[in-house]
């Protein structure tokens, strides 16, 4: 089943409608593979992708359930612009071992390898990419990853998904005061767990809710917590959490 949707993007207006919307620095296409989001006005996640240039145009790799939404608010913001977006039939390759030809290094952390684009159906090499997220503390769309979500508190500058040097972009007043005026009172971190829970039970201690669990791998999981509030004793369901 595919789990990436790969669009192109075309037009002479293309970077600069890209550089005004998303997240991070649009001049880092010339280095590869680049890590953005699209925000709205309050600075709320709506969606996360990769963006590659190719040749006049430039692909974007966006996690299926998001790509219908996240296309019609990109021709929401597009009015007058040239800019068009279609399917580019192409399908994402990935994985952690020698890299084929054509291949990319995931901008997000070396941890996770290499992203290719091709006719050929969507596949990886069979990586436990669920424990190398865990071990790096790195968010899923969908999962971690959530319309609530502010992205500084999902650790997107640590996977250098956002820039604070390129100006304005939508929501970028929002997260640059979080980067700038405030210290994060939640987050996402690593968690040892006892016991298993399944994705999005929420994480009390004392009876008090502080959190919600997410990924799991083995006795470690992700979690999203009131950082003024974790400590020992916190629960999710029957399972017992602690700080990693």
């Amino acid at each position: 089943m595919t789990q990436r949707r790969i669009l192109r993007l075309t037009g002479r207006d293309t970077d600069s409608f890209l550089q005004g919307l998303v997240t991070n620095d649009i001049s880092r296409l010339k280095d590869g593979l680049v890590y953005a989001a699209l925000l709205t006005p309050q600075g709320k996640y709506i969606a996360d992708f990769m963006l590659l240039r190719d040749g006049d145009g430039v692909f974007l790799d966006v996690a299926e359930p998001l790509a219908d939404d996240l296309v019609k608010r990109l021709n929401m913001y597009k009015l007058r612009a040239d800019v068009r977006i279609a399917e580019s039939g192409l399908n994402l390759q990935r994985g952690t071992g020698p890299a084929p030809g054509g291949a990319f290094p995931d901008p997000r952390h070396p941890d996770l390898g290499w992203r290719a684009y091709s006719a050929a159906p969507e596949s990886d090499d069979g990586t436990d990419w669920a424990a190398i997220r865990v071990a790096n503390c790195i968010p899923e769309s969908g999962i971690e990853l959530t319309p609530d979500t502010f992205i500084l508190e999902a650790g997107f500058e640590p996977l250098n998904g956002v820039d604070f040097r390129k100006g304005c972009y939508v929501g970028q007043e929002v997260t640059a005061r979080m980067k700038h005026k405030t210290e994060l009172r939640k987050g996402l971190r690593r968690v040892e767990i006892k016991g298993e829970a399944p994705v999005g039970t929420p994480i009390t201690r004392d009876g008090k809710p502080l959190g919600t669990l997410f990924t799991q791998s083995g006795d470690r999981a992700l979690a999203y917590l009131r950082l003024d509030r974790a400590g020992e004793g916190m629960v999710a369901g029957p399972a017992s959490v602690k700080l990693a």
